[in-house]
């Protein structure tokens, strides 16, 4: 079930990175007091009173600025030049979220642009929370009264996103408003789950995602072209494979951070997120014919940040000049600057000629399979007890680590929890060791694992 989609969406310089921050309680996003600073899409998921849902950070919407010679327009004059621009990307940010938080300056009250965002928001059936930060004083929160002239939601919260104060009322607004939302717009099981296998194709702009696409269903489902960013929504198209339903969704090309320009194409990298975040495995399409690049590196962080599994698919093999050395040279490329999923298969292939096309479906299912593999408690701890007796435990000056017992608490992704006599003694590497001894007898091909530890009392173990 995916995450609800909250999206901050405001006119430059009124706090957005700074709320998302504040939001997230992490400092993910660049702020700046120079205006348009962000020009990416940032995610992350929050958490208040218990509902977890995804917040995304918007750049600014751009406003006029008249060039020298031309007269001084007005705000609201000056806004309608770039009313096309606004409505655009608040009608993507209304399309794709679940609840929009507009943000505006209490400082520097309403302008133009403000009023062009909020027409288009008061026509839309989702729901908007308008935020006036920099409330910061009882002036500013006393002038905050006025933005309920834009005619958006049930109350303004005067807000300081650099201080926190108020954001605790947004939050209750916001989770008040997903917790009366329609539950479809979460995936709900009791509305009919989507059983089919999920795969995403994801990478930067292109490298023959669509494609790809048109050669596993063997048809132009997609509008391939040479333009980069040809494709900006993420297309569902379902087909059966040896009987098996499968939804292949093709996604927009992720640029590098800073790349990403304002307006329809930072929306489509929201939709590529989302699809990932729904998608079962995903494959990663590399350009062979380029190399590597660090773009390619990052996806692959979103990927495994999101938990999914993995396929990595080298595409345009048939450009690149090959020897007998040129297979295993790029696969130690990969392998050494992705060595954090150094579980996922990697298929050389070309969408153009169909080299190896018919590989890359039965794999995808087969990491699938490999994802929904469950351990018995007692394989997994007799696992455990061969490999503490192989490799001892860190210990500290006055503790050595025990591992009393383990168990898998889920799959899809698979999750170990271990229960040890104090989890801080637990070292990284020492659960990499613990991962790669689960490999080792279990595989998990293309999927990552989690292992979880945990301090068990004393009271538990006497029981």
């Amino acid at each position: 079930m995916r995450k609800p989609l909250v999206a901050l969406v405001g006119r430059p310089n009124v706090g957005k990175s700074t709320l998302f921050n504040r939001l997230v309680e992490e400092r993910k996003s660049v702020t700046s007091d120079i205006p348009g600073t962000t020009r990416d899409r940032l995610f992350a998921d929050s958490d208040w009173n218990g509902v977890l849902f995804t917040v995304v950070d918007t750049g600014g919407i751009e406003v006029y600025v008249p060039k020298a010679g031309k007269p001084q327009q007005t705000a609201l004059e000056a806004s309608v030049d770039f009313v096309k621009e606004i409505r655009a990307q608040a009608l993507l940010a209304i399309e794709e979220a679940d609840v929009v938080v507009m943000l505006v300056d209490a400082a520097s009250g309403i302008t133009g642009a403000d009023q062009e965002i909020a027409e288009t928001l008061r026509r839309s059936q989702k729901p908007v929370i308008i935020a006036a930060n920099k409330a910061d004083n009882e002036n500013r929160q006393f002038d905050a009264i006025e933005f309920y002239a834009l005619g958006l939601g049930e109350a303004v919260f005067p807000i300081s996103a650099l201080h926190g104060l108020g954001t605790g009322d947004l939050l209750d607004a916001v989770v008040s408003h997903l917790h009366n939302a329609p539950r479809e717009n979460f995936d709900d099981p009791d509305q009919g789950e989507d059983t089919s296998l999920k795969i995403a194709i994801v990478g930067r702009p292109n490298v023959g995602k669509s494609s790809l696409l048109n050669r596993l269903l063997g048809e132009e489902r997609a509008i391939v072209s040479p333009i980069a960013g040809t494709t900006r929504d993420a297309i569902d198209t379902k087909l059966t494979w040896e009987g098996m339903p499968a939804t292949l969704i093709d996604t927009a090309g992720i640029r590098r951070r800073g790349s990403i320009e304002p307006g329809i194409e930072q929306f489509s990298v929201i939709r590529a997120f989302k699809a990932l975040e729904r998608a079962d495995v995903a494959l990663l399409l590399i350009d062979g014919s380029e190399g590597l690049t660090a773009q390619d590196t990052h996806i692959a962080g979103m990927i495994k940040d999101a938990n999914r599994s993995v396929v990595i698919v080298v595409n345009k093999w048939d450009a690149v000049e090959k020897d007998e050395h040129t297979l295993n040279e790029f696969t130690k490329i990969v392998r050494q600057r992705m060595d954090f999923i150094d579980y996922a298969p990697i298929l050389f292939v070309s969408a153009k000629t169909g080299q190896r096309i018919h590989t890359v479906l039965p794999t995808a299912a087969r990491v699938q399979e490999e994802r929904l593999i469950r351990i018995p408690t007692s394989e997994l701890n007799k696992l455990v007890r061969e490999a503490v007796l192989k490799h001892a435990p860190p210990s500290s000056p006055s503790a050595r680590l025990k591992i009393f017992y383990g168990t898998q608490v889920r799959v899809d992704p698979p999750t170990f929890l271990f229960h040890v006599n104090d989890a801080e003694l637990v070292h990284f590497s020492y659960e990499r060791y613990l991962e790669n001894q689960i490999r080792q007898k279990y595989g998990f091909l293309g999927t990552p694992i989690r292992l979880s530890f945990r301090t068990r009392t004393r009271s538990e173990r006497e029981k």
